[in-house]
């Protein structure tokens, strides 16, 4: 599985809830957060992936995050 795949099957199990390229690190175990930033911003706007400027549902510090909408 790519970096790529385990970011946007994490983003999918939070079920809508927005998530920051911090807390994606964190979880992930990735070693720098621009691994993450890369991977966001290359899912934003494709198969219901967006991001935004709002709350973190795991940090709740208010920032760039990303979720996926529900279909």
């Amino acid at each position: 599985m790519t970096v790529r795949d385990e970011v946007a099957a994490l983003i999918t199990r939070l079920a809508g809830e927005p998530i920051c390229d911090d807390c994606i690190t964190e979880k992930l175990g990735l070693s720098v957060r621009q691994h993450s930033n890369h991977k966001t911003r290359e899912l934003a706007g494709a198969n219901g992936f967006e991001r935004r400027l709002a709350p973190c549902s795991i940090c709740g510090t208010s920032k760039k995050v990303i979720r996926r909408l529900p279909a």
